[in-house]
């Protein structure tokens, strides 16, 4: 059964920019009210997702956050209380991308990635389940945002990958704990969006996707539709889509 999501509200972290910002408007579109976080994005980046936003006729707020410290996360559902009195979806989408091979990670990388990657999607679900559960029948929706670490060794990105193969496992037991009022899932993203930091061509991009079975490349709206999607149907859980042309298939 598809589950109306007109007038819902959904947490989307690191939502300001990139694929999270994505994420948030396609939900904004099916009428849901949006909190965006975010950490270190420019304010003018924020103001541009919220007027986004908002240009679908929902409401939407933002608070600034850093999700590595617990007090932050606390500060997160303290606005979503005093700005919208409910929650019903969670989007798990912010995250730290270091390249390291293994014995380059350093203790500082591996606890930046795991407590923004693997921590706050657990600390946040925990406080979010408590606020969901006041909430009516079909309940809430969680979608975690992982990639191709959760497909295997990833050894230019290890720590990273090992963060989101991590996290994986989360949802999953997550989907076993808080079903059936609450469903768990999570997306793989692949080749949506040029690499951040960095600038490469349209025939560099292109290029990204000759490898893959569609040899194509697709966009951070494809993500967006995705989650809408596991939001919507009441009958997954424990779900992992992969969004990214078939590029984890050997």
């Amino acid at each position: 059964m598809r589950i109306e999501l007109k007038d819902k509200v959904a947490l989307v972290t690191g939502s300001a920019q990139r694929v999270g910002r994505a994420i948030a408007l396609e939900l904004a579109k099916s009428g849901v009210h949006i909190m965006v976080h975010y950490n270190s994005s420019d304010p003018s980046q924020v103001r541009d997702t919220l007027h986004d936003i908002k240009s679908h006729g929902v409401d939407a707020f933002d608070i600034q956050a850093d999700v590595t410290q617990p007090d932050e996360i606390d500060k997160i559902f303290e606005t979503i209380h005093e700005k919208f009195g409910r929650l019903d979806i969670v989007i798990n989408s912010a995250s730290v991308f270091q390249q390291r091979t293994l014995m380059d990670v350093s203790l500082e990388d591996w606890d930046l990635t795991m407590n923004v990657n693997l921590r706050a999607p657990f600390l946040i679900t925990q406080k979010a389940v408590k606020v969901m559960e006041n909430n009516a029948v079909p309940g809430g929706a969680i979608v975690n945002i992982c990639d191709a670490g959760v497909d295997g060794p990833w050894e230019a990105y290890s720590h990273h990958g090992i963060s989101k193969s991590a996290l994986w496992m989360l949802t999953q037991v997550s989907a076993l704990t808080l079903g059936p009022a609450i469903r768990v899932n999570a997306i793989v993203p692949g080749p949506v969006m040029k690499p951040a930091g960095r600038p490469m061509s349209d025939e560099e991009w292109a290029k990204v996707g000759e490898s893959n079975p569609l040899n194509a490349t697709g966009s951070a709206e494809d993500v967006g539709r995705a989650v809408v999607y596991l939001c919507e149907e009441d009958f997954l859980t424990g779900t992992l889509i992969h969004v990214n042309a078939g590029e984890h298939l050997p």
